[in-house]
């Protein structure tokens, strides 16, 4: 029963939404709509149960008045057929419609929504380019992602929890009252206004308050996170006070905005209480006066009493639900500024797969500026035949990351373009123009997860055997063999910490390059692959990338000069442009940049600028 009702909705049905959108009911829409078949019937049970509950009152006072005509003694033969079928509807219709109401409610609505909410936003999100989460606190993006799922399922659930029932229970105790006597209603219709006109005043304020609130809860998990994840930093620096007072700050900003929000939740009571109060007394003592008038029974002004302090206890539940609604939908208005976000890099409608048949790579006239119309890469042209293995030197800030980046595609140019095979990889689809390429970079970060799983990403299928095989090219295997971690995983199976922190920084780069040996792309870029590494290491490793070059069309990043000397080429950027194209001998022939850049090394180092 349980699994049948949860299985009619899949959170997770692949498909293509596009962008969120940055309005909160646009938004709603788009994901209720895989429930639409259902919402009725969620409406339709709650409103059921909605409308028993106002009927037992009003029976409850018919019963009372029946007791009292018949008498004791022929109570039970005058009345055993109704008494009997209430009981039975009680007993058994009641729950059943109770039941399913709620397995619409839980089953299919609530142990489904906040997933498909927590995925599409997580799916949409990993779409972004890495200059999209460079500019922001990965914890501020990650908890509202995780915010954005409870706050609309919660929202969704009472809708129809709350609202939608309680509007049906007002109507029916409405209804009820009227038919007491139609003077009993006029009190109840007035209650109502102002209760509408209550809620909808403090509601506002309870949303705006919200979105701040939900705002500097963001910032705080993002200033946390950001402290834990360079715990190393901290404390080589010795900046744990900095730190305090940075996080500090912005709890201090989270503490007020929860006060503020507290306020309103005060003033939200005392409104509620003196409109019950209204409520009571303008109900029961008009019920009272007309009993005297012997106008109504006595059972009916028992009903009457019995719906209005239902009632009562109800607003305040009523009310709380509403204050959620609004509260909710602050922080889906601030999750959204992240969610509801375009993606800047996108694959075009047309892209078909990379198919790489040499690898060569060709670059026209490809400018760069970030928008600044200064830095980057300002019209460069470089064609790397198949097989060819360039070094790619220049001093910070000349360029070299901008034309690896835009190799890659996690920015688009300017203008310009780059061409794999003569195919444009603005043209081809990001997935498979980055399964082409190898990259081993300076500060190769990993999973939180095992040395296995971080060796495999580089090629999932691949066998035991095909992975202790690129440990050990990678000169990694031995030490992986020693790896423990608390829970006592060892070898393989054991976790290496947030970002690797549980390695060594040779460690974390011999498992990266085995990670991209296991890859084996036909274009490689090593970005100072092996600086984390010590000379007994690195002369291993060079000697293992070497052979890993071999085949491949390679660009290698360095500021040791010396590991890129045996290069077929070295091609030379200075502020954004390529000032020379040469072997290692005939640029020194050249006595230009590289020749001064080489006979300024020291220690085999790139030398700084004058």
């Amino acid at each position: 029963m349980f699994r049948k009702f949860e299985d009619l909705i899949d959170p997770f049905t692949p498909a293509d939404h596009g962008t969120p959108s940055a309005s909160l009911w646009t938004y709603l829409r788009t994901e209720l709509k895989p429930f639409h078949k259902w919402l009725p019937w969620m409406a339709l049970t709650g409103m059921l149960v909605a409308l028993m509950e106002s009927g037992l009152v009003f029976y409850s006072g018919r019963l009372i008045d029946l007791m009292n005509a018949a008498g004791a003694a022929a109570f039970w033969d005058a009345h055993k057929v109704e008494v009997l079928c209430v009981a039975f509807f009680i007993l058994f219709l009641r729950p059943l419609v109770i039941t399913f109401n709620h397995l619409f409610l839980e089953q299919t609505l609530a142990s489904n929504m906040q997933e498909q909410v927590r995925w599409r936003a997580h799916k949409h999100l990993l779409g972004q380019s890495t200059s999209f989460f460079q500019n922001d606190f990965a914890g501020r993006l990650s908890n509202r992602v995780m915010q954005m799922g409870p706050a609309l399922e919660d929202s969704v659930y009472m809708a129809f929890e709350g609202i939608w029932y309680s509007v049906t229970y007002v109507v029916g105790a409405t209804l009820v009252l009227t038919q007491i006597d139609y003077r009993l209603g006029i009190p109840m219709a007035i209650w109502l206004a102002l209760y509408i006109m209550y809620v909808r005043k403090i509601a506002v304020r309870v949303a705006s308050a919200s979105e701040k609130w939900s705002d500097a809860r963001s910032l705080v998990t993002g200033r946390v996170v950001d402290a834990y994840a360079n715990v190393e930093t901290v404390k080589l620096f010795a900046h744990g006070a900095r730190e305090e007072a940075y996080a500090l700050s912005a709890m201090r900003r989270l503490r007020l905005r929860f006060q503020r929000f507290l306020r309103l939740m005060t003033e939200l009571s005392f409104g509620l209480n003196a409109l019950n109060g209204l409520l009571m007394v303008g109900v029961i003592a008009p019920a009272v006066w007309l009993w005297t008038l012997e106008l109504v029974t006595v059972g009916e002004v028992a009903a009457a009493a019995a719906l209005v302090i239902r009632l009562n206890g109800m607003s305040g539940w009523i009310m709380w639900v509403t204050i959620r609604l609004f509260e909710h939908a602050g922080v889906m208005r601030e999750g959204l500024r992240s969610i509801a976000v375009k993606q800047d890099v996108v694959d075009a409608p047309d892209a078909k797969p990379l198919v790489v048949t040499n690898a060569a790579v060709q670059i026209e006239n490809l400018t760069h500026h970030y928008g600044k119309g200064h830095g980057g890469l300002d019209n460069v042209s470089l064609t790397i035949p198949a097989g060819q293995k360039i070094g790619l030197i220049g001093r910070s800030g000349a360029g070299k990351s901008s034309l690896v980046n835009l190799l890659l595609r996690f920015r688009d140019a300017e203008s310009g373009r780059i061409l794999i095979d003569g195919q444009s990889v603005s043209g081809v689809t990001q997935d498979s123009l980055r399964q082409q390429i190898g990259m081993v970079t300076q500060d190769s970060s990993l999973l939180h997860r095992s040395v296995r799983a971080n060796i495999l990403y580089g090629k999932p299928g691949a066998t035991e055997a095909e992975m202790i095989a690129a440990a050990e090219r990678a000169e990694a295997h031995q030490f992986i063999q020693d790896l423990r971690d608390p829970e006592g995983r060892a070898g393989y199976n054991a976790q290496v910490g947030e970002r690797g922190v549980k390695l060594s920084g040779g460690q974390r780069q011999r498992i990266a390059i085995a990670r991209v040996i296991l890859k084996d792309a036909p274009i490689l870029i090593l970005d100072e692959a092996t600086s984390a590494l010590d000379s007994e290491v690195e002369a291993a490793i060079q000697k293992t990338l070497y052979g890993v070059m071999e085949g491949k069309t390679v660009i290698a990043i360095a500021h040791r000069l010396s590991t890129i000397a045996q290069m077929d080429r070295i091609v030379v950027l200075d502020q954004g442009r390529v000032v020379e194209d040469g072997t290692h001998e005939a640029l020194l022939a050249q006595n230009g940049l590289y020749a001064d850049l080489w006979s300024r090394q020291s220690g085999g180092f790139l030398a700084k600028d004058d």
